[in-house]
Parts: C-alpha cells; sequence; structure tokens
C-alpha cells in the first residue's frame, strides 16, 4: 500500500491491487487462522447442502393437498423473493453508509485508499453479513425445492448470477445514498424519503395489491426461464449487468467519500447539556445512570442506530414482498436478533472505546456494569426482532394457538442463546475497534465471519425445531421444550457474568478495548 506522501492513483488496475494488498494484510491479522479456514469450510458445505439438498426430497410425492398448496406458493413467490434480496442488498449498504470497510478510518490515514479501492473492498465484504448469507441460503433451497432435478444447476447458476447483480446494484444504491446524506440537506431528505418507502409499502400492503405487484414484477420472469433451457442466457445477461453495475457504482463512491461525512462530525463535534439523574423506576440510581449512558452510546453511533433501523424493517418487509407464511417467519426473529446482536453485541464493551478506563474508575460494581450492558444488548435484540413479528402479524393476522406458542416460544430461545453467546464471545475475545464510523465493525471481519455463521446456524436449527413443533396438536409441548434451552442460556450467561467479575480478566478486558 502507498502511504499519505506519494499521490493517489484512482486507476481500476491500482484499484484492484490495493484491495488485493488490504486483503492479504487483513489475511495476516486473523488471530485463529485454523478455526477461520474451519468457518469457511462450513459455510461452503451449508451452502452445498442449501443449494442441494432439498432436491432430494420429493415434496410431490407425499400425495398432501396442503403439501401442493405450500410448494406451489413456493413457486409463485420465487420472483417475489428474489425482489426481496435486492431490497436487503440495498438495505444493507444504505445502513452502513456505502459497505463495510477493508481498512479503518484510523488505519487510513497514513495509507490513503481510493474511492474505487474503497467499493471494491465493500463488493467483497458484502458476504459477511448474516442477513446476506441466509437469504442465499433461502434462495438456493427454495430454488432446489421447486426445481426439476435436470434443471436444477442451470437454476442454480442463475439464483447465484442474481445474487451478483443484485448486491453489486445496492452498492451503488448504497454509496449514491450515501452521497445524497453528505450533503447540507441530505440526512432529512433520505429520512423522508425513506419514510416514503415504508408507508408505501405498508399502504399497498393493506391494499391487498402489494403480492400481486410483486410478482408482476420482471423477476417472475426470471424464474420461469432459470427452470428451462434459456438459463444460459439469463446467466449471461445477468452477469453482464453485475460488470456494468460494478464499474458504475464507482462513480457515486468517489462522490461520496469527496464529501465530509457531516451526520458523524455533528454526533463527535455536538454539544449536550447536562441533563438531571435519571429517576430509577426499579433498582439502584447507579443502574438508572448506566443504562442511560449505554443506551446513549448505542443511539448516538450513527452505524448501529441505522442498523437496527434496517434489520427491523428490512426482513418484515420480505415477509410482505414474499408472501412468507408463519412457518417461515418463525425463523426471522433468530436472525434479525442476531443481525442486531452483530451491530456491536459480539464485542459489547467496544462501545465503551477509550472512554472503558473511565468507566472503571466510576463508583458502581462491576455486577452492576455487566448486567446493565446485557439489558441493554437483550434491548436492542428484543426491538428488532419484535419490529419483524409486528410486520409478520400484519401480512398473515393472528396465528393459530400451537403456532402462536411455537413463535413466542423461539423467540424466547433464540433471544437466550444469542445472548449467552455474544456476552460470552465479548467476555472471551475482546477487540479494540473504532465505532465512529458507520462501516465500521465491531470485530474483525474474519472474526465477524465466524461469528455470523455460528449464530445463523444456532438459530436456523433451533428455529426449524419450533416449527415442527408447531404442526403438533398440543400447544403445550413448544413451552416445555423451551425450558432446557433457557436454563443452558441462562447457566452460559452466569458463566460469562462470573469471569467478568474475575479482576484479572476485567482487567485484560479494559486494557485490550481501550487501546484504540
Amino acid at each position: 500500500m502507498r502511504s499519505s506522501t506519494e499521490p493517489r492513483r484512482d486507476g481500476w488496475a491500482d484499484a484492484v491491487r490495493d484491495t488485493a494488498h488490504l486483503v492479504r494484510f487483513r489475511a495476516g491479522t486473523v488471530r485463529r487462522p485454523r478455526a477461520t479456514v474451519v468457518g469457511i469450510a462450513v459455510v461452503l458445505l451449508l451452502t452445498a447442502f442449501a443449494a442441494l439438498g432439498p432436491a432430494s426430497v420429493d415434496a410431490g410425492a407425499t400425495g398432501s393437498a396442503a403439501v401442493d398448496r405450500a410448494l406451489a406458493t413456493l413457486q409463485g413467490n420465487l420472483g417475489s423473493a428474489f425482489v426481496g434480496f435486492l431490497l436487503l442488498a440495498i438495505g444493507s449498504a444504505v445502513g452502513s453508509g456505502g459497505g463495510r470497510e477493508l481498512l479503518s478510518r484510523s488505519e487510513a490515514a497514513v495509507h490513503p485508499v481510493s474511492p474505487v479501492t474503497e467499493h471494491l473492498g465493500a463488493l467483497l465484504l458484502a458476504p459477511v453479513n448474516l442477513a446476506w448469507m441466509v437469504q442465499l441460503w433461502a434462495l438456493l433451497a427454495v430454488t432446489a425445492l421447486v426445481t426439476p432435478s435436470d434443471r436444477l444447476l442451470g437454476a442454480q447458476l442463475v439464483v447465484v448470477a442474481w445474487v451478483l447483480l443484485a448486491t453489486a446494484a445496492g452498492q451503488a444504491v448504497g454509496w449514491l445514498v450515501e452521497g445524497v446524506r453528505r450533503t447540507p440537506h441530505g440526512v432529512l431528505a433520505v429520512r423522508v424519503v425513506g419514510g416514503a418507502v415504508v408507508a408505501t409499502l405498508a399502504g399497498l400492503q393493506v391494499a391487498g395489491v402489494l403480492a400481486p405487484l410483486a410478482r408482476a414484477l420482471p423477476t417472475t420472469l426470471l424464474t420461469d426461464a432459470a427452470r428451462t433451457g434459456r438459463w444460459p442466457l439469463a446467466v449471461l445477461v445477468l452477469l453482464v449487468l453485475a460488470g456494468v453495475v460494478v464499474v458504475l457504482g464507482a462513480r457515486p463512491a468517489r462522490w461520496a467519500l469527496a464529501q465530509p461525512p457531516r451526520e458523524e462530525l455533528r454526533v463527535q463535534s455536538g454539544v449536550h447539556e447536562a441533563r438531571p439523574a435519571p429517576e430509577p423506576r426499579r433498582g439502584s440510581p447507579e443502574r438508572a445512570l448506566l443504562r442511560r449512558l449505554d443506551r446513549g452510546s448505542v443511539w448516538r453511533s450513527v452505524g448501529m442506530r441505522r442498523g437496527l433501523l434496517v434489520l427491523g424493517i428490512g426482513p418484515g418487509l420480505v415477509a410482505l414482498l414474499a408472501g412468507l407464511e408463519w412457518s417461515t417467519v418463525i425463523l426471522l426473529p433468530g436472525l434479525t436478533a442476531s443481525g442486531a446482536a452483530l451491530l456491536f453485541g459480539v464485542n459489547a464493551w467496544c462501545l465503551d472505546g477509550k472512554g472503558m478506563v473511565w468507566r472503571e474508575t466510576l463508583p458502581v460494581s462491576a455486577a452492576d456494569v455487566f448486567d446493565v450492558r446485557t439489558l441493554v444488548v437483550a434491548e436492542c435484540m428484543a426491538a428488532v426482532s419484535g419490529v419483524t413479528v409486528l410486520l409478520a402479524l400484519l401480512r398473515n393476522g393472528l396465528p393459530p394457538l400451537t403456532v402462536g406458542v411455537a413463535v413466542a416460544c423461539c423467540w424466547a430461545v433464540v433471544m437466550g442463546q444469542v445472548l449467552s453467546a455474544v456476552l460470552t464471545w465479548s467476555v472471551r475475545a475482546p477487540y479494540s475497534v473504532d465505532l465512529s464510523s458507520p462501516r465500521a465493525t465491531p470485530a474483525p471481519h474474519a472474526a465477524m465471519a465466524g461469528y455470523a455463521g455460528k449464530l445463523s446456524l444456532v438459530t436456523t436449527v433451533t428455529a426449524m425445531l419450533f416449527t415442527g413443533l408447531s404442526t403438533l396438536p398440543w400447544a403445550w409441548v413448544p413451552a416445555v421444550v423451551a425450558v432446557p434451552f433457557l436454563a443452558w442460556s441462562t447457566r452460559k450467561l452466569r458463566r460469562a457474568r462470573r469471569r467478568w467479575l474475575a479482576p484479572a480478566e476485567r482487567a485484560r478486558i479494559v486494557l485490550t478495548v481501550a487501546a484504540v
């Protein structure tokens, strides 16, 4: 990489070379290379299983009318699911301020990175995203389920080509929105337009025209072509369009990165008047003050605020567009809660940064600090996954009793699983990161990929279990099954708390996180 004294070149050849240097640099900073290799292998195996596994299930041979209706629904809504992936790609790029960064802002100060390099790096890091991976697996699995075996390879290649195009398009739109945000009145404009889009989609859903409109989009024709002999032409067109969009996406990237990040600068340079101490509704005054500090740290962070909004609304919009039934919606609370935890919960102490040394001087107990931080992480997860469930209620109405109990129990179980896991990781492997940029991540990208894979696997398997339980005639079964899961999560959480209370462990965490 070049130093800050060398002139910056903005050509594509230089950008590709610099991106390769940055990838090698990041790969060299991985703490556990073997675990990273194993994680990549697991992701590839899961992808292969999603693409090939459902094809071995002959669901039509059951002769069940309900199964036939479900297959027809999946086949009819596959084009809408393609649109949902595009919307999630756009939402992810918009929420992260143009995409993730290969080199943090502090590191880039001495190694200036060109906008084209930033653009390519963000594209490479797009798969290091829980929603991206889960949606890819879902598209592959549904396509394998509704496609004849002799057309499966072509159909899956169309899915992969569409995912590449949607990711590139989402990245380009993300840079464009970030450029608008950085104009004098851009933040207000983006909020107004975003609110209008959400209100329009909600209105279309209430009017009952959203699902037919989604099925009338060209993506439905694309999914039909994928299951016929026209798939080579579809793949070729999609790949060409993806290449064109990648090249065009560099233009808004140059424009956006050439402007000052007004929203972040306003947060960092703002002056806030002192407020009176909060009155504790329950607990001690010290805990009330800690809650205010932690909640303020989350909400003032531009990246976390955007991420929570995108995670809360995005999957719910996919459920609205794709017409997901409750048997599929039951998967969403765990995935959205995992996504919220990945914003900062996997390295929960990074909220403090350098201020963590100051936090340790406060006259409060270490137990209060841990308990309040756990509560704030749980609040973010519950809020995000709760919005998803509410949007699913808007689409499907109240579920049957057994299904409703299964959804509620699954929600509680995955919340406990994710919360205990991320607090354990936060204590075991803290990282020093600067979250002032909305493009920053709470841990290195390799670690984030591992965290995302583990959380998605655990929550998906759990949701599949409760999906099976929801088909039973006894509503009390999901509640009984949830008890051992909750007990195990509670045990893990208490073990992480005991480790935090040990002075030597707490000092290690504080010194690691404060070295930003």
